[in-house]
């Protein structure tokens, strides 16, 4: 067996940890700058480019997390260039924090 499928278990484990963790950073990231989930988990809401910025500013974290979370395709920007979560996040956010954490997962 190749040795590239032998470490792509564990390269995806190593993925789905980084973004659960990024998912539970941007939570916390959220409530502490005056957002709520359904900011992200709603499709048609989302944060405009001037609060990613903002929390980018107050909390460095928060590009890195934003980074994982588009390049694993868990979050992306909607039809008025907000950025939210995909449908893969808001499972992802579901499972993490429950139904009332994300209401349309």
């Amino acid at each position: 067996m190749p040795a590239e499928l032998i470490k792509a278990p564990a390269r995806l484990a190593h993925v789905q940890r980084s973004l659960r963790q990024c998912l539970s950073i941007a939570a916390e990231l959220l409530y502490d700058h005056g957002h709520v989930l359904e900011t992200i988990t709603l499709p048609q809401r989302g944060l405009t480019r001037r609060e990613l910025l903002a929390l980018s500013a107050a909390a460095p974290s928060w590009a890195t997390c934003q980074e994982v979370m588009e390049t694993s395709e868990a979050a992306t920007f909607n039809e008025h260039g907000r950025f939210v979560l995909t449908h893969l996040g808001r499972e992802l956010m579901f499972d993490m924090f429950g139904q009332g954490a994300a209401d349309c997962a």
